[in-house]
């Protein structure tokens, strides 16, 4: 038998439906609309164009630059040990402030945590931190009250991966392997550790201008294709959703080059130019 026109109507009118249907659903699982003081900040920030981002910590001892840790395969035991002798008593936030703002730069970014896991904050939320160093001052306040006093806007960079926690899904990482770890841990315990940072950080220092991600790579096979899946489960939408709740105007950007994910509100391109790729990874 033949269908008639009817049903063809009918089953046309369904399937339409079900299309719309399927397309509210991703549309609710993933729009992304910034807040009216979100869109204030991009055109801020899209202006701003000149700014200082600030890498510095315990891998600065060694001499041999921030991926000491990876490179030379140093235990998570044998790296703590730096936190023992990490007391940058010449540190003095105001100049390095004054400094950025006699150059004409409109912004810092400062390195919270860098994926040897040491935090530049009061947290509660790791031991591995600079209050147990013998310099014990809060970097990430002073740096901040500093900024908020003279005018300059301050980004923080926070390290999605982790070369010392053991929650951090490590084995399916690319860097990291000769840290010495030996278990595997909880990454949903990994993922409200980064929550419960990034809430100290957008609870305890004023207003934050923007949180830049990096880490994102360790989890690709490569990002110089559009779209790559990831290993992991970053749950990204919860945890940008959470910093836009906190601070709404706070501006999300994650190393990578690929298209911004939804809650992105801006792209950084370490090693290269907007819209190219030529180094594999951010």
């Amino acid at each position: 038998d033949y269908l008639k026109p009817d049903d063809i109507l009918r089953m046309k009118k369904f399937l339409l439906a079900l299309l719309l249907l399927q397309t509210l659903c991703v549309a609710a699982q993933n729009n992304y609309t910034p807040s009216a003081e979100n869109i204030k900040a991009r055109e801020w920030f899209q202006d701003a164009k000149f700014g200082l981002f600030v890498h510095w910590g315990p891998f600065s001892i060694p001499g041999d630059g921030e991926w000491v840790m990876n490179n030379r395969n140093i235990t998570v035991n044998n790296y703590s040990r730096l936190m023992d002798f990490f007391n940058p008593i010449d540190f003095n936030a105001q100049q390095w402030v004054q400094m950025v703002k006699d150059a004409g730069m409109k912004y810092i970014t400062l390195i919270t945590r860098h994926h040897d896991g040491f935090s530049m904050w009061d947290s509660k939320s790791s031991s591995f931190n600079i209050m147990n160093s013998p310099y014990k001052k809060d970097i990430v306040k002073m740096v901040a009250d500093e900024c908020h006093k003279q005018g300059v806007q301050l980004f923080l960079y926070y390290s999605l991966l982790d070369w010392r926690r053991e929650d951090y899904a490590w084995k399916t990482g690319n860097t990291g392997k000769g840290t010495g770890r030996t278990t595997q841990g909880r990454w949903e315990d990994y993922i409200q550790f980064m929550k419960d940072q990034l809430t100290e950080l957008l609870t305890g220092y004023g207003p934050i201008a923007g949180i830049w991600f990096d880490g994102y790579w360790d989890q690709l096979d490569n990002d110089n294709h559009d779209n790559p899946t990831p290993r992991v489960d970053w749950h990204f939408r919860e945890i940008y959703d959470l910093i836009h709740k906190i601070q709404p105007a706070c501006l999300v950007g994650n190393n990578h080059h690929i298209t911004p994910l939804p809650g992105e509100d801006f792209q950084m391109f370490e090693k290269d130019l907007p819209g190219s790729n030529t180094t594999g990874f951010g």
